[in-house]
């Protein structure tokens, strides 16, 4: 029997969890076009996989390409929105992305 595992490559990616501040719906308004043209800079660029916002603005993920987890963390360290106070936390995970082969 062959191994699931071997049919789909597994890709050691990082998820950052980027949490707002309480009155983010706000606050990110006049950052926002610069933060979404940043993530899909950085999606052609292949750095970042995916990103996206929770419905009710209490976090973001950005699935990012990147050596390790403070790598991984300095790009959303350089994002607009933590350096204005839209976001107030980090924090990174390693995550097994499925590739298609």
């Amino acid at each position: 029997m062959t191994d699931p595992a071997a049919l789909s490559p597994i890709e050691l990616i990082w998820l950052v969890e980027a949490t707002y501040a309480p009155d983010a719906a706000e606050t990110r308004v006049p950052f926002r076009a610069e933060h979404i043209a940043r993530l899909r800079q950085l999606k052609r660029q292949g750095i970042v996989v995916e990103a996206g916002a929770f419905a009710d603005v209490s976090a973001t993920l950005v699935l990012v390409r990147a050596t390790d987890e403070e790598a991984a963390l300095d790009v959303c360290r350089a994002d607009v929105y933590l350096r204005n106070g839209v976001w107030v936390e980090l924090r990174a995970r390693p995550f097994g992305r499925v590739t298609d082969g």
